[in-house]
């Protein structure tokens, strides 16, 4: 039948469930336009269908691929209440009675559906307890992936099922609501700190130096605590987040896991617990170590007893500026930066596990499986891998950016520099046209050398076992060389901070290459059309 230029099934009425119903639908391609030949188009496809639906005028959201596509699947997974608004209006052809039709009957059909659903539960729960499978199944929502994954959850008091560990709620942080609530988080702490600064004056302050040097000393004035937590850190959450969320959805289901995408998720719960002591150590490392430990031994004992091997810096003003901060204020402040900054940093080493575990999943999919793709299949796992090392090379550059911040502001605190643009603009100055380098040596302790180079030491782990783990073919083996070469800048500018005159030339180039880097991870040499695409290599 035709209706509207589209061809018509009226609704069979023959008691089917929804995806009985919604299969042979689909086969039959109920609702497409005519070919020009005036045959049916041929069959729905899960892209097509998406298309379709997005394409209606009074429906502004759309739909997500991968929402219909577990339409397609062999599964239990249904459709809600709104998506059978517009399945109806792709049935019904746009004609009002027609759709109306379609819409009972896709809801008696999802009605079905959902009541054979029910009856296999009540059978499963009847069942004995030998020889089930002990993981529960995920509880998905249509349109909603789950927050994490299978293993490793527990139910609560609301019937819902919560992930539970310390590995899965850490995975969560990141694959879990919104991919902009952690970085917005963290951003947030930062905005807050940056105001407590400015309410108890210490947000731009001088402190004379026994030596007689006055230097800027002022908490808006470190880069290790407003550029990281501002700029820096955010996007490295956000950049994590959106490959973990695509590694999840599409990206390990692609490369060709076992099973259905529910069962790819699960095993990837699965790598993630296995991981469990790891993300323990961190969190012990964190927040006992960098955080209370550092905090007592940096702040607060120089702040009760006064003195201390220790710069001056805006956690310890109070010393020998009482009139801008008092001891308590101080204290309470310096407190709260380090609990802060704790939590961050676990987070941030959360990331760097994460990332890890992309490339090692990645690398123990495509050698168990053997697999040996061609055509597009090679194209789409080529894009994925070069998909994940571009973000974990922008992950790289920007983890090794955050141990600049670190290490400069703790040089320049040592040398006799003003204030730390002074510092690097007359480091620069006496490179070109000679004069006095503002590096001198002191005998301060230094202790933010030490926790920056574990994290260039981390991220570059990280770096160089995807470049392995995730083996690009020959068309970007020309982009994996200029990344290797930029995070090689990188640590060479972090590691020679304060060694020489003129190293501020070495840091501008290396900063200037890795910006680029991260607005343009394939330098140029590349251009992708979407995924799954062909790729044109220049």
């Amino acid at each position: 039948m035709l209706n509207n230029g589209k061809f018509f099934f009226p609704p069979p009425k023959d008691g089917s469930d929804f995806k009985e119903l919604f299969k042979r639908l689909a086969a039959a391609g109920a609702g497409r336009p005519l070919g020009s030949d005036g045959f049916p188009a041929g069959p729905w496809t899960p892209e097509l269908l998406a298309a379709a639906i997005s394409e209606i005028d009074s429906n502004r959201i759309g739909v997500d691929l991968r929402t219909v596509q577990l339409w397609f699947q062999d599964n239990d997974k249904g459709i809600s209440t709104a998506n059978i608004r517009w399945l109806a209006r792709i049935f019904g052809c746009d004609d009002a009675a027609a759709t109306s039709e379609w819409q009972m009957e896709l809801s008696a059909a999802q009605a079905r559906l959902t009541a054979k659903r029910r009856e296999g539960k009540r059978e499963a729960g009847s069942a004995p307890f030998e020889g089930r499978d002990l993981a529960p199944a995920p509880i998905e929502i249509d349109g909603l992936e789950p927050a994490a994954g299978l293993v490793q959850f527990a139910h609560a008091a609301d019937g819902k099922i919560r992930p539970t560990g310390l590995a899965m709620r850490s995975e969560a942080l990141f694959s879990g609501a919104s991919p902009l609530n952690l970085p917005a988080a963290v951003f947030a702490g930062a905005t807050a700190l940056g105001f407590l600064s400015y309410v108890t004056g210490i947000h731009s302050a001088n402190a004379e130096r026994m030596d007689g040097i006055v230097k800027q000393v002022g908490f808006l004035w470190a880069p290790n605590w407003t550029l990281v937590f501002l700029v820096l850190l955010p996007l490295f959450l956000a950049f994590t987040t959106d490959l973990l969320v695509f590694w999840k959805s599409e990206g390990r289901f692609t490369v060709g896991a076992s099973g259905d995408q529910v069962e790819s998720r699960n095993g990837w719960a699965r790598i993630v617990v296995s991981s469990t002591f790891t993300y323990w150590a961190v969190f012990l490392v964190c927040i006992v170590f960098a955080g209370v430990i550092q905090w007592v031994e940096v702040c607060l004992l120089p702040l009760m007893k006064g003195g201390g091997d220790y710069a001056i810096d805006w956690g310890k003003i109070a010393i020998v500026r009482p009139d801008v901060i008092s001891v308590p204020e101080a204290v309470i402040f310096t407190g709260l930066a380090y609990s802060y900054m704790a939590i961050c940093f676990y987070i941030f080493f959360v990331g760097l596990i994460l990332l890890y575990t992309i490339a090692h999943d990645f690398s123990t999919i495509t050698k168990k499986l053997k697999l040996r793709p061609e055509g597009h299949q090679l194209c789409e796992i080529n894009e994925i891998a070069f998909k994940s090392m571009c973000a974990i090379f922008r992950c790289t550059a920007l983890g090794i950016l955050v141990a600049i911040c670190m290490k400069g502001q703790s040089s320049y605190l040592s040398s006799a520099g003003r204030n730390i643009a002074v510092w690097l603009m007359s480091d620069m100055s006496s490179a070109l046209h000679g004069g006095i380098s503002p590096n001198v040596a002191t005998g301060y302790r230094m202790p933010t050398h030490y926790s920056s180079l574990l994290i260039v030491v981390s991220t570059s782990i990280v770096f160089l076992f995807a470049c392995v783990r995730l083996e690009l073919n020959t068309r970007f083996r020309k982009t994996l060389w200029i990344m290797s070469m930029v995070v090689a800048l990188l640590i060479a500018s972090y590691l020679l901070i304060d060694a020489f005159r003129g190293f501020s030339i070495l840091l501008a180039l290396s900063v200037l290459s890795a910006l680029y880097g991260l607005f343009n991870p394939g330098f140029g040499t590349w251009r992708a059309r979407g995924f799954g695409a062909k790729i044109n290599v220049s």
